[in-house]
């Protein structure tokens, strides 16, 4: 017997990632359904800028080639949920713009008001982009509780 576990035929990984993603799109939505934020929820979200279907202004995508974090808090409008992202007014150094994001480009969600948080990996590809920058948009970020008991972040390491 070998001590090696087996290529798995079956794409877990993917389908708790994309299950995850899930999640962000319900609780967006309920903010889309109820027109504002329940008590002192706020969202930071990261997303790969040059991702697929990802659409942002030309200056955002130039100051954020890689990754960008936006905050949903107190200053946000038309937020519109679809089943594959969403879409969102904000407004940059007074300038308002419109972004829309695909779910599969988030690698990041977090709801400091009561740590909670959920970590994508990127691909492959996008691993070597680990810079990560903020938006103009974003407040100092919040003080969480440091033990990630909060957090879920999910890794299937395949052995080749």
């Amino acid at each position: 017997m070998s001590d090696e576990t087996p290529d798995s035929l079956i794409p877990y990984d993917e389908i708790v990632q994309e299950a995850l993603r899930a999640v962000v799109g319900r609780v967006l939505g309920e903010v889309e359904a109820t027109g504002r934020l329940p008590g002192e929820h706020h969202f930071y979200i990261t997303f790969k800028t040059g991702a697929a279907g990802v659409d942002i202004p030309r200056h955002l995508s130039e100051k954020f080639p890689d990754d960008m974090t936006i905050v949903i808090q107190n200053r946000f409008w038309d937020l519109k949920v679809r089943e594959d992202g969403f879409e969102v007014g904000l407004s940059f150094n007074q300038a308002p713009a419109k972004l829309t994001i695909p779910f599969s480009a988030i690698t990041g969600f977090v709801d400091p008001a009561v740590d909670f948080a959920l970590q994508f990996h990127a691909r492959a590809e996008e691993a070597a982009m680990d810079e990560h920058e903020r938006a103009e948009n974003d407040p100092p970020p919040a003080e969480g509780a440091g033990d990630g008991s909060n957090v879920v972040s999910v890794d299937f390491s395949r052995k080749k």
